[in-house]
C-alpha cells in the first residue's frame, strides 16, 4: 500500500502565510480552500478527513498537496487555461469600440429618428461595409 500523502514540513513563512489566508478569510475561495487543505495536512490529518473538511474530492486534495510539495505557495493560485482563443486582435477591438461609441450619422450611416444608437446587427453591418475583416459570426 502506498504511503499516505502529506505536505512537506512548512517553513515559518509558509505557515504564517497559510494561517493569514485562513484566519482573514481570503476573497478568493480557491486560495482559501487550498490553504485549508495544506494546513490540515500539516496538522497530521489524512486525505479523506481533509476532503470532508473542505468538501472536495480526495483526488483534488492529493493534487493540491503534491503541487505544494513541488512548487510551494504558488500552488494556491489556480492556473486554469484553455478556452476559446481570442477572435479579435487588440486593433480590431479598438476599431469596434470606436465604431460602436460613435453616432451612426457621424459615420455616414442612414440611421435617423429613433435609430440614433447602434445595435449589434447594425454594428456588424458597418464592420462588413468597412471591410474590417473581423470574421464576426464565422467559425474559424
Amino acid at each position: 500500500m502506498a504511503e499516505p500523502v502529506r505536505v512537506r514540513r512548512l517553513t515559518d513563512q509558509e505557515g504564517q502565510k497559510l494561517q493569514q489566508i485562513v484566519r482573514r478569510g481570503s476573497t478568493n475561495s480557491v486560495r482559501f480552500r487550498r490553504a485549508m487543505m495544506l494546513l490540515a495536512s500539516a496538522g497530521g490529518n489524512r486525505v479523506p478527513v481533509i476532503a470532508q473538511l473542505v468538501q472536495a474530492d480526495e483526488d483534488t486534495v492529493r493534487d493540491v498537496i503534491h503541487r505544494f510539495n513541488e512548487i510551494g505557495l504558488a500552488c494556491l493560485d489556480p492556473r486554469w487555461a484553455g478556452g476559446r482563443r481570442r477572435q479579435l486582435s487588440p486593433d480590431d477591438e479598438d476599431f469596434v469600440v470606436q465604431a460602436a461609441t460613435t453616432r451612426p450619422t457621424k459615420l455616414g450611416q442612414p440611421f435617423s429618428g429613433r435609430f440614433v444608437r447602434w445595435c449589434p446587427f447594425r454594428t456588424w453591418l458597418l464592420l462588413l461595409a468597412e471591410g474590417a475583416g473581423l470574421g464576426l459570426g464565422e467559425d474559424s
